[in-house]
């Protein structure tokens, strides 16, 4: 092959978002992230004026949650020897981890609370991220992106560029002969 000369080769497919594999990875980054978050929350918080420790507090506690949650939700995937994106790994475990949780807070009644908080939420979660990956994964793989018709902001193609710059020079040139007129008079 030539200097100059290219082969027209496929385009390699986009890659995955990819994933941690092993469990330990996948609770350990989770609480890790939950941690910085709840540190950020607590930054932010209208109470770190009088608790000045408030955003280790917070940190502290999503962490917490994070981790007993992702830890629960793990064990259950394992036990039921399924994938880790499905659901109802993450219902049991919110279950599991909201009743221990709760248990510790707020008794036998805060752990039949706390369980079903965090088998909503969690599942909820579960579900909106899953999707979320798939739209993102079918966003990489797209060339353009086609915006609705209602849309205030559109992307223009060649023509219509060209109309716009005629229209907009025109325009311009109006403003220009009217800013003289009145300059001379």
């Amino acid at each position: 092959m030539a200097a100059g000369e290219r082969k027209n080769q496929p385009l390699s497919p986009p890659t995955t978002i990819v994933q941690p594999t092993t469990p330990t990875k996948r609770v350990l980054i989770t609480t890790l992230l939950a941690g910085v978050i709840g540190g950020g929350a607590g930054l932010v918080s209208k109470h770190r004026k009088a608790y000045p420790n408030i955003p280790t507090i917070y940190a502290t506690n999503f962490a917490i949650v994070a981790g007993c949650y992702c830890g629960a939700r793990e064990f259950v995937r394992i036990t039921r020897r399924s994938a880790h994106d499905d659901v109802l790994n993450s219902t049991i475990g919110g279950l599991f981890s909201g009743a221990l949780l709760g248990r510790l807070q707020g008794g036998p009644y805060g752990a039949l609370r706390y369980s079903v908080i965090f088998a909503a939420m969690g599942t909820a979660s579960n579900y909106a991220g899953h999707k979320a990956k798939e739209m993102l994964e079918n966003y990489r793989n797209k060339d353009s992106i086609k915006l609705p018709e209602w849309f205030p902001v559109q992307i223009l193609d060649e023509e219509a560029l060209a109309k716009k710059k005629a229209r907009e020079q025109k325009i311009f040139a109006e403003r220009s002969f009217g800013r003289l007129n009145k300059e001379e008079t």
